[in-house]
């Protein structure tokens, strides 16, 4: 029966991860690592071992600085102010209160008043917050995808 909730708390734990990947207040690929080393401590790392849990760690690592390098890549691009990255990252904030759709594109709305209220020219504010916007986005799709690689590497290593 223990052997069975603590299954059911990993999977939950990954399940809670992938969501985690596309909303921003959950750490999501830190959930989905947690819920592959307690399936595998469950196991007694002998179907999921060490060098297993390396790769996934280091693919949890590589998700969470795409995660913030992206965003940040995409609007120095542009060549973005600090007030242009400070607006996104509130715009993010704010994109919590209002959903996915918030959180999807007020980081664009940030960022583009950030960009104006530093130089005063909507063109340049507008270019901006999109280029900040699509970094955000490429991060977002990186993230997903290095989570579900984590779950594979973890299921092929479980089953075979």
């Amino acid at each position: 029966m223990t052997v069975t909730l603590l299954w059911i708390a990993a999977i939950a734990l990954i399940v809670v991860g992938l969501a985690g990947t596309v909303l921003p207040a959950l750490p999501g690929t830190a959930f989905v690592l947690g819920g592959i080393v307690l399936a595998a401590w469950i196991d007694d790392f002998t179907r999921v071992g060490v060098g297993t849990l390396a790769v996934v760690a280091v693919l949890a690592v590589a998700a969470w600085v795409l995660d913030y390098a992206a965003g940040l890549l995409g609007a120095r691009r542009a060549g973005a102010s600090r007030q242009a990255l400070v607006g996104a990252a509130l715009g993010t904030v704010a994109g919590l209160l209002m959903g996915v759709v918030g959180v999807l594109f007020m980081p664009l709305v940030g960022a583009a008043i950030g960009e104006y209220l530093a130089r005063r020219d909507e063109r340049n504010a507008l270019r901006v917050g999109i280029a900040t916007w699509l970094g955000i986005l490429a991060g977002l799709l990186a993230k997903v995808a290095l989570a579900f690689a984590m779950i594979g590497v973890f299921v092929a290593a479980l089953i075979l």
